[in-house]
Formats: structure tokens, C-alpha cells, sequence
């Protein structure tokens, strides 16, 4: 790397200046970096680049997975993590195309407060076209992730094309349209961790219901929905992790130490295992948890849903809890995406600006397992989400993932799982995510950050 000069005056100062923070960061992974020994050699890194660009640049492949490079750099100055990052309308929904290769966007949740709420856009509603005009696949951004003005969506009902029919003459519509839904300015949205909890039943059982959707920094809202079990009875408890793409390792040590068994306590919950230059391993245990006052829950089963967007923390919760709770722990929907990993936070006076979130260590439980990265943790049960089916409001005998558990819990066993093209067997369960009716074609969960963050 050359100096800068102009006509013979020095300007190594300015240099320097252009390259620090990159230096900076550079240096921290040399020392601290999980896989060090895969940097590439600093004459092949371009040091003007951003900060950013620079570190995915220096990454390693095993720091990487489906496009999603888990080190990451932050601004200080970014909007607060509990809100939105850019003006929305509050909702997700997943960009799918019919057989008849309609392209159509499939709602998933609205948030509380939200400007989707406002104008009843609910789980489940199919949006068919946009201002009158159809949805691309270019359009996602445009009206889900930042839109800049209110829109018209149309709404529509459905209708696969009949298997049993077999007439080119026959009058099929695949959509009907339901009606307009008029959307309120995009503002800026607060992101609730928890999205629905509550006690529901099946046969003679009681389970405590939580849909969590991130491990976020405060666990004021986690403290809420458990405040809410004093003097309830029920059995078990099903954790509803399919749309959690991770976030605080801290906040899933708490989490595990309210879900965990009283003989847990005291007892490792998580080994952080650093790199060969630091040469330690950390053992988080699990310990009264402020989530419930510091009691253990007393239930029998713990029933966790999950997709192949459950990543990071929500991993932690599965791997770490698995030990103590054999024959009680039940994992039901998708391989897990297989993340096991975590970064921790680098800050540096002379950046300012930026937090440098740098893969650091493995995670593992306290049998020492942490070998999930290529396929992830494996179901109990298979059932993936069918989004050109009914998808059912959370924790309802209509949500496809929550069918098999509910099941269960009246009969004491998953049921058995046959060909649903074959049997009209009330207990036959799809285990396709999409029909062959529907192709996914942006899954909104997958482009979140996927955190297991340690914040010392």
C-alpha cells in the first residue's frame, strides 16, 4: 500500500485516515476472529473499502451461510433496534407464484399498533395486486420492505385447480376477489418480540402458547406474557419459534433458565469455545430467571415449532435445553437453519460510529454438542408451512404446524403421517412447505439478521 503525495507534500496523515477503521478491524480479527487462520492476506484486502464491505471481504466461508454473512458491522446511529429500520406498513408476507404463474404476496403476521392492523390486513389474507396493478417479483421491496407511499391492495380468495378435473373446457378462476384494502401512510413500526400468548386446550390438556418472534435486547415483554401464568394451571407449553431468526444470547439463557427443569439450576447451560490464540472455553449456567420471578415452571412437555428460518438463539433454546429435558422436549415442523455460532461486540474510540459484531466462538450444550451447522437441528416431527394452504391463526387447530402438537396432546402420540394425496385421514399431515400449486419466491424471514449475540 502506497503513500499519498501531491508535489511533494506528505499526506500519509490522510492515508492513514482513510484506512484506520479498516486497520482496526483487521487487527481485532487477527487476535479474536473464530476462524483467523482463513483472513486472506492484508495485501489482498482493499483497505478504502467500507467498513462493511470490508469485513464480508475478510470473512471466512465457515462464517457464512445461504448468502448471510454472520460478523456483521453496525452504526451506532441507526434507528432503535426495537423499531422498524425504515418506514412500513408493519406486516410480513411471503412473495409466492400459483401454478397458473400468478405471482401473489401471502400475509404472515401483521404487528400491534401497526398501519397493516389499522387497515385489517390479517394472517393469511392473499394480495393480489397492488394500485390495480399486478405484483413482480421486483416489487417486494417497494411495498413490504420500504415503502414510500400509502397503496391499494386487493385482496383475493384462492382456488387451487380441482385435481379430479380434467376438461380444457372447464371455467376455472383462480382467484376471486374479495375486495380493497386502503393502507395508511408507512411510518415507522415497533417491532413486538412477542406476538401472541395464552392458554389453549386439546382433549383434557392445558399448554401455555408463546409466539416469539427475536431475542431481543430487553425482556420486559417475555416478563409480561409469563406474569400472566400465576394461579393458571396447564401441562405444557409450546414455544413458537418458526419465524425467529435469533438476536441476544443473554436473553436465551434467560429464556432456558425459565423453561429449564429445577434440577437444571446451577448446572451449564451453554459453552462458548473461543479460538486456539485465546484458547478458553466459557460456560454460561442456567440460574434463576427474572422471566419468572426466579420459580421454576412446573409442566410436563415443551413442544418447540420451528422452520428452516429458526436460527441462532432460537437454536440455543433447542440444543441447550435438550440434555435436561429428554423424553419432554419435542421439536415439531423443519430442520432448524444451523447457526453455532455467535459474535461478540468490538467498539473502538477511534471508530466511533460503528459496533464490530465479529464471530468469536462455537456454541455448545453441555454435552458438547454443537455440530448442527450443515443441516441444522432435526425435527421430532417433520411438517413444514404450506403457504398456498389455510394457514390458520397462531396456535389455532387451523395452524398446520401447531395440528401434529395439538394432536398429540389429546392422544399422546404424533400422528402417523401418509401420503395426503393417497388418504383422507383426519390425521394425515402435509409435510410440504409449498404445494406444487404454489412456488415460494421471497421468504421474508430469511432475509433477517440471524443473531447470537455476546454483549459483555
Amino acid at each position: 500500500m502506497g503513500l499519498l503525495s501531491s508535489c511533494g507534500e506528505d499526506r500519509s496523515g490522510e492515508y492513514y485516515a482513510l484506512i484506520a477503521t479498516k486497520t482496526w478491524i483487521y487487527e481485532v480479527m487477527q487476535e479474536n476472529y473464530l476462524f483467523y487462520e482463513d483472513i486472506p492476506a492484508e495485501e489482498k484486502l482493499d483497505f478504502f473499502k467500507k467498513p462493511a464491505e470490508f469485513l464480508t471481504s475478510a470473512a471466512s466461508s465457515k462464517d457464512q451461510k445461504n448468502g448471510y454473512v454472520f460478523s456483521h458491522v453496525d452504526s451506532v446511529f441507526t434507528t432503535s433496534r426495537a423499531t422498524s429500520t425504515y418506514p412500513c406498513f408493519g406486516f410480513e408476507a411471503a412473495l409466492v407464484r400459483t401454478e397458473g404463474g400468478t405471482n401473489a404476496l401471502r400475509v404472515l403476521y401483521t404487528q400491534p399498533n401497526s398501519p397493516a392492523e389499522e387497515a385489517g390486513l390479517k394472517r393469511g389474507d392473499w394480495i393480489i395486486a397492488v394500485d390495480n396493478q399486478k405484483v413482480s417479483t421486483s416489487d417486494y421491496s417497494t411495498y413490504i420492505t420500504r415503502p414510500t407511499k400509502a397503496y391499494s391492495f386487493t385482496l383475493g380468495k384462492y382456488n387451487p385447480y380441482p385435481e379430479e378435473v380434467d376438461d380444457p373446457e372447464f371455467n376455472y378462476v383462480e382467484f376471486d376477489t374479495l375486495g380493497v384494502v386502503q393502507m395508511p401512510e408507512p411510518r415507522y413500526v415497533e417491532e413486538q418480540d412477542v406476538l401472541k400468548y395464552g392458554i389453549i386446550s386439546s382433549g383434557s390438556r392445558k399448554a401455555f402458547y408463546l409466539l416469539y418472534n427475536e431475542f431481543g435486547e430487553s425482556t420486559d415483554a417475555l416478563k409480561e406474557a409469563f406474569s400472566q401464568l400465576n394461579g393458571q394451571q396447564f401441562d405444557d407449553i409450546i414455544l413458537d419459534l418458526r419465524y425467529n431468526p435469533g438476536g441476544y444470547v443473554n436473553t436465551s439463557q434467560q429464556l432456558c433458565s425459565a423453561l429449564a427443569p429445577a434440577t437444571a439450576m446451577g448446572q451449564p447451560f451453554l459453552h462458548m469455545t473461543y479460538n486456539d490464540k485465546i484458547n478458553k472455553t466459557e460456560t454460561l449456567n442456567f440460574e434463576s430467571s427474572p422471566l419468572t420471578g426466579g420459580a421454576s415452571l412446573s409442566y410436563q412437555n415443551l413442544y418447540i415449532l420451528t422452520s428452516g428460518n429458526t436460527a441462532s438463539a432460537s437454536e440455543i433454546v433447542i440444543n441447550c435445553l435438550k440434555p435436561y429435558m429428554e423424553g419432554r422436549l419435542y421439536q415439531v415442523g423443519a430442520a432448524t437453519f444451523g447457526k453455532n455460532v455467535a459474535q461478540q461486540l468490538f467498539t473502538n474510540a477511534e471508530a466511533p460510529g460503528i459496533e464490530l459484531w465479529l464471530t468469536t466462538t462455537y456454541l455448545s450444550n453441555s454435552q458438547g454438542y454443537y455440530d448442527y451447522f450443515k443441516n441444522g437441528l432435526l425435527p421430532d416431527f417433520e411438517i413444514e408451512e404450506n403457504y398456498g394452504a389455510e394457514l390458520g391463526d397462531f396456535g389455532s387447530a387451523e395452524d398446520q404446524l401447531m395440528q401434529p402438537v395439538l394432536y398429540r396432546m389429546e392422544n399422546g402420540s404424533f400422528p402417523v403421517v401418509t401420503n395426503p394425496d393417497e388418504s383422507e385421514d383426519a390425521t394425515t399431515l402435509s409435510r410440504s412447505r409449498t404445494s406444487k400449486h404454489v412456488q415460494l419466491l421471497v421468504d421474508p424471514i430469511a432475509r433477517k439478521p440471524h443473531y447470537n449475540r455476546i454483549k459483555r
